[in-house]
């Protein structure tokens, strides 16, 4: 026997609702209106939700039995107060929002109302593209729910292509900032690694750096700490003096305000890759006074 096909209104346009709502219409559920408020969000409104009219919040919620909250974190709470508020909402409609910080507890005003509340939370990053769609297929996502609820999660989760996994609503600060941690910093990481070998005149960074990286990926996925390379836990205290001055001098020629904290991300990540070191204590000491004394300089060039 099929799931019942719902009338789903999209609030919040952006790379993640435009995306799961074109999944969710694949399977059949209409799209009954979508909520775009930039250029970029009602052009890919058009693009990933043809023939989807663009409405107002009310409309959206007045028209649709259920409705997917794809807003900003800090936009989250505002909404769903402002909702609750006008006394649009009906009983036993469905609410899910796709924040990873928030459990339930933010749509506490529309449970009171009748609502079914649910918080599910893909865990990946979003171009806002066709291809995300292809992406979808057996990505975790993080349900939260009341137990009753948990069954209604999972299938909307199976229906966009992911697997599910039930998450305390307690846990989800953590699993957020873990997942933000990893992926977010990641690509500053890249970021700064990119303009490091563009400043040397290589034309094609990426190229270096993808099978280096692409390893040490899938290292450190498979393996943690042990899959740790390089001069600070060979304990090679020259290299390391040696990188840091090569950075503090493309920190000081970087452009303001953009650049100029290469040096002090590699000091950081090589402090806390020396804590996952087992070097002798003398060596280990070295290391330390040389990452620390970058430090203190590192925090007087910005306060300058």
């Amino acid at each position: 026997m099929n799931a019942p096909r719902l009338g789903i209104g999209v609030i919040g346009a952006g790379r993640v609702g435009a995306v799961l709502g074109a999944a969710l219409r694949a399977e059949g559920h209409a799209i009954t209106g979508a909520y775009a408020v930039s250029d970029a969000s009602r052009a890919r409104a058009q693009e990933l939700l043809p023939g989807v009219p663009l409405l107002d919040v009310p409309a959206i919620v007045e028209r649709s039995e259920m409705l997917l909250l794809a807003v900003p974190d800090d936009q989250l709470g505002p909404l769903v107060s402002g909702i609750a508020t006008t006394g649009l909402a009906p009983g036993g409609q469905l609410v899910v929002h796709t924040s990873g910080r928030y459990g339930t507890e933010v749509l506490a005003p529309l449970a009171k109302a009748g609502c079914a509340t649910l918080a599910i939370h893909p865990a990946m990053t979003f171009t806002g593209t066709r291809e995300d769609l292809s992406r979808l297929v057996g990505c975790p996502m993080a349900i939260t729910a009341d137990e009753a609820f948990l069954p209604v999660a999972a299938a909307l989760v199976v229906e966009m292509g992911g697997e599910a996994s039930v998450l305390p609503e307690g846990d989800r600060a953590l699993y957020h900032a873990a997942l933000a941690h990893g992926a977010n910093h990641l690509v500053v990481l890249v970021d700064q690694s990119l303009d490091a070998l563009s400043r040397l005149g290589i034309e094609n960074p990426g190229a270096y750096l993808r099978p280096l990286l692409e390893a040490a990926l899938d290292g450190s996925l498979r393996r943690g700490a042990a899959a740790l390379t390089g001069p600070v836990m060979r304990g090679d205290t020259g290299t390391v003096q040696a990188h840091l001055e090569a950075l503090d001098d493309l920190d000081a020629t970087g452009e303001r305000g953009k650049r100029g904290d290469t040096a002090a991300t590699y000091r950081a990540l090589a402090r806390a890759a020396l804590a996952r070191a087992e070097l002798d204590a003398d060596v280990a000491r070295e290391i330390r006074r040389l990452l620390e004394a970058g430090s203190e300089q590192d925090s007087t060039t910005e306060e300058s």
